[in-house]
C-alpha cells in the first residue's frame, strides 16, 4: 500500500512592480520541489480583477491574446489587447489597458474629458468574435464618464436637450437629456458579462465615484462637484427612460461609474474579482483534497481582509478545513483591527524580506528572497507533518 503524496496548492497574486502572479507561483513551486521533488505542487496564479488579470488567466488556462488598436483615454490611438480562454468562448478584458490612468502622460490627467470608448472597443471586438461570456476587470481607470464612452463604442447615443450628440468625457453627463440604445450591439443580448470589482462604492455622493476617486485622476474640488452632478443626472435619465436604478447597485461607482453604465445597458453583473477568478480557474476542485494552501500578494495589509486574493483563497480553503499560509512581499497588519474569525483563516503570514533594504532593492531581489523564504518555510512544514 502506497502513502498519498503530499499536495500543496499555490494560489498567489502578483507582487506588483516586481513579479507577476505566474512568476510568484512558479518560483514557489520550484523552491518546494528543489527541497522535495515528491510533493505534488499545483500552481493556480490568481488576480482580483485589477492589472494582471488578463495575463494571469491567459497563462494559467492556456489561452491566447487578441491585439488591436483602440481609442485611448484622451482620444488618442493606442495599442491594446485582451485575452481569450475556454476555447475562445470567454473574453477577459482589463479596462486599464484601454482607459487606464497608467496610459496618461505626466501632467495630462483630465477626468472631465477622459473616455472609456477604448474599453467599449475591446468589448465590441470580443462580441464580434462570438464570445458569449466576458469578464471585465475595471481597476485603474482614468475616467469618470459612467461608461458613456464604452457604450458609445457599442452603438448607444447620448444627446443633450438640443438633440446634439454628446462627445467624450464625464463633463458632458451634466448636459445629458436623452439616451438612444436602439442600435446597441446585438451580441449584448446573448452574452453573459461580469464586472470584476473589489470596491462597493455607489455611483454618486460623498462615497461615490467622483468624490472618492476623481481627485487621484486629476480633478480639483470644483471639478469633483461637476462630475458628481453629471453622475447624478446620468442615474436619473437611466431610471426615467429605462426603469433601471443604478444608484442602488453596489460597486456602481467603480472605474468612474463604468460599473453603472455596463450594468444598466449590458446587464453586466458586478462580482468580487477574486471570486470570478476562483471560478474561472476552477480553484475549488484543486483545493478540496490539498494538504496545504499557499497564497499571498505584494503587500498584505488591512485591505486584504476585504475580499482581496489571499482572503478569498483562504475563505475557500476553510470550507474543507485546509491550512493556509501566506507568503507576501510585505506584511503590515494591525491585529487589533482585524476580526479574530478573519485572522483564524490563516495559519501564518510571512514576508520575504530578511534584512533592512529600500523598496528598489526589495523589488529587484524579490525572486531570490521569495525562493529562500519558501525553502525555509517548507523545511519547517515538512518536519511538522513528518514528511521531511
Amino acid at each position: 500500500m502506497t502513502s498519498k503524496k503530499l499536495k500543496i496548492v499555490v494560489a498567489c497574486d502578483k507582487y506588483k512592480g516586481s513579479l507577476t502572479a505566474f512568476d510568484v507561483c512558479t518560483i514557489i513551486r520550484r523552491s518546494i520541489l528543489d527541497l522535495n521533488p515528491d510533493i505534488d505542487v499545483v500552481v493556480n496564479p490568481m488576480a482580483d480583477g485589477g492589472d494582471g488579470t488578463v495575463d494571469t488567466l491567459v497563462k494559467s488556462l492556456s489561452g491566447e491574446y487578441v491585439h488591436l488598436n483602440v481609442t485611448g483615454p484622451l482620444g488618442e490611438n493606442i495599442k491594446s489587447y485582451f485575452g481569450l480562454i475556454d476555447n475562445k468562448k470567454t473574453a477577459v478584458i482589463e479596462m486599464s489597458l484601454a482607459s487606464g490612468l497608467s496610459l496618461i502622460p505626466p501632467g495630462k490627467k483630465d477626468p472631465l474629458s477622459a473616455t472609456t470608448f477604448g474599453t467599449g472597443e475591446l468589448i465590441k471586438k470580443a462580441l464580434d468574435m462570438s464570445c458569449r461570456k466576458i469578464i471585465i476587470g475595471i481597476g485603474g481607470s482614468a475616467t469618470n464618464d459612467a461608461g458613456m464612452g464604452a457604450l458609445q463604442a457599442l452603438g448607444v447615443k447620448f444627446f443633450d436637450r438640443n438633440k446634439k450628440e454628446l462627445g467624450f468625457g464625464g463633463s458632458g453627463l451634466i448636459k445629458l437629456d436623452f439616451i438612444d440604445a436602439e442600435n446597441i450591439h446585438q451580441g449584448v443580448r446573448d452574452t453573459e458579462i461580469f464586472i470584476a470589482c473589489d470596491v462597493d462604492n455607489p455611483l454618486y455622493g460623498k462615497n461615490g465615484a467622483a468624490f472618492v476617486y476623481a481627485p487621484q485622476k486629476g480633478a480639483d474640488s470644483s471639478q469633483v462637484v461637476l462630475l458628481d452632478s453629471g453622475l447624478r443626472n446620468f442615474s436619473s435619465i437611466v431610471k426615467n427612460q429605462f426603469g433601471r436604478d443604478v444608484s442602488r447597485i453596489k460597486g456602481a461607482g467603480a472605474a468612474g461609474g463604468l460599473g453603472a453604465g455596463l450594468a444598466a445597458f449590458l446587464n453586466a453583473k458586478i462580482k468580487s474579482g477574486t471570486d470570478l477568478i476562483i471560478t474561472a480557474t476552477e480553484l475549488e476542485s484543486k483545493i478540496k483534497d490539498a494538504d496545504l494552501v499557499i497564497t499571498g500578494e505584494g503587500a498584505m495589509d488591512f485591505q486584504t481582509f476585504f475580499g482581496k486574493t489571499p482572503f478569498g483563497v483562504a475563505s475557500l480553503a476553510a470550507k474543507y478545513g485546509i491550512s493556509v499560509i501566506t507568503i507576501n512581499g510585505s506584511v503590515d497588519i494591525d491585529y487589533n483591527k482585524i476580526k479574530k474569525s478573519q485572522l483564524d483563516l490563516f495559519s501564518g503570514n510571512f514576508d520575504i524580506i530578511n534584512r533592512a533594504m529600500n523598496i528598489g532593492e526589495a523589488m529587484s531581489s524579490a525572486e531570490a528572497n521569495l525562493y529562500r523564504c519558501v525553502k525555509e518555510i517548507t523545511k519547517f512544514y515538512l518536519r511538522t507533518v513528518g514528511a521531511d
